[in-house]
Formats: C-alpha cells, sequence, structure tokens
C-alpha cells in the first residue's frame, strides 16, 4: 500500500511540473508578443514624428485663394426683345409702297438703286455673279413669304453672301391668275437696304417666276485685317 502511495504522488508531481511549464512558457509568449506590440508603437509613432519634422508646420489655404467651380448660369436670353425687334423689322416693310417708278420694266424686269449703274444689272442677266443661295417662297401665304424673305436675306447678307435667287413663282394659281406674290416680292425687295438689284431670272434658273438678287458687300469694321 504505502508503494503504490508514494508512486502516485511522483506522478501527480510529475503532472504538476508539466502544468508549471507551460504555464510558464504561455506567459514567455504573451510577454514577448506584449513586447513586440510595444516595439511595433513605438516605431509608427517615430515615422509620424519624423513625417511631422519634415514637413514643419502647415496652415489651411485662405478661402480666396480657392477655386470657385460653382456652375455659371447661363445669361438670359431677350426673347422678348428678339421678337419685337424681327416685328418692327417686318412691319417696315410695307406691301403697298408704290415701287414702278423704281423698276425698269422692259422685256426683262429690273431694279437697281439709284447711283447704281446700268452695267450692274447687264452683268446680273450674263450670270457675272454665281448664285450661292436661295430661297423658294411659291406656295406660301403673304405673311408666311415676307417673314421667310427677310430672314433669308438678313441672314445671306450676314454671311457675305453677294448673289441669291428668290424663287416667287408665276402666280399662275392665284385667284383670277394674278402674280399677286410676285408683286408683293419687288416691293419687299426695293425696300430692303441690303439689295443693291435684281433681275429677272433667265428661263434656265425660273424665268418670270424668280429673281437674281445681288445683295451689298458686308462693310469690314475699321482696322480689321
Amino acid at each position: 500500500m504505502k508503494v503504490n502511495t508514494l508512486s502516485d504522488l511522483k506522478k501527480v508531481k510529475k503532472e504538476i511540473e508539466r502544468q508549471a511549464q507551460r504555464a510558464a512558457a504561455l506567459a514567455a509568449e504573451q510577454a514577448a508578443q506584449a513586447q513586440r506590440q510595444i516595439e511595433q508603437a513605438q516605431r509608427l509613432a517615430a515615422q509620424r514624428n519624423l513625417f511631422q519634422v519634415a514637413v514643419g508646420k502647415v496652415a489651411p489655404l485662405p478661402h480666396a485663394g480657392r477655386a470657385d467651380l460653382t456652375p455659371q448660369r447661363p445669361a438670359p436670353v431677350p426673347i422678348q426683345h428678339q421678337r419685337d425687334e424681327a416685328a418692327a423689322y417686318q412691319e417696315a416693310i410695307s406691301d403697298t409702297v408704290d415701287i414702278s417708278s423704281l423698276l425698269d420694266t422692259d422685256d426683262q424686269l429690273s431694279f437697281r438703286r439709284p447711283g447704281v449703274g446700268t452695267d450692274v444689272t447687264q452683268k446680273l442677266r450674263r450670270g457675272k455673279w454665281s448664285i450661292q443661295a436661295q430661297v423658294d417662297l411659291h406656295g406660301m401665304r403673304s405673311d408666311e413669304a415676307r417673314s421667310a424673305l427677310t430672314e433669308f436675306i438678313k441672314d445671306a447678307h450676314k454671311r457675305g453672301i453677294r448673289c441669291v435667287r428668290v424663287i416667287h413663282g408665276k402666280g399662275l394659281g392665284s385667284p383670277g391668275r394674278t402674280p399677286v406674290l410676285k408683286d408683293k416680292v419687288h416691293r419687299w425687295l426695293v425696300q430692303k437696304a441690303e439689295v443693291v438689284a435684281f433681275v429677272q431670272a433667265p428661263p434656265a434658273q425660273g424665268g418670270a417666276g424668280a429673281l437674281v438678287v445681288l445683295l451689298q458687300p458686308v462693310r469690314k469694321a475699321v482696322g480689321a485685317a
């Protein structure tokens, strides 16, 4: 009995020693891990300190030096003013002005402004200026035709175009076969300052149903190249 008890005590002692060794090893590992964490934290702190020393003191940029990236609102378009201007421009063109004294109504109708020589209309008939643009008013109502012609002449002159063709038709479809639109186009063109002269188109270009119109050259601004 005594021998067995002594043997058991030795086994217990050895187990206690093994547990103590394992506990000591675990504690040593935990201590080492804690030390590594401390050292890593110290290295990071040192790196931050080095960056701050290298950069030095900083201050935020003043507000005035910042770019304003707020998009600007587009300027308002004066639509009503443009409409009023267009209306006034059209109303200035009369349908009833007497132009009989201004037209040369020989076998081929023509018009030239005072001071413009007959050679201009002769050159128009011979095709001295090639036609660069045209507008077809045939079949339009009077107010539509006047508006279309007004815009066409204004735009062509602005673009520097010198010679255009205006197609008004021969009026064969009008009541009484009277060329109402044709006569009005003559009146409208005579009243436009952009128009220098016009002649009845040759047969190949519309004959009595069209006009070849010469426009004023665009005036260059003083000092322009």
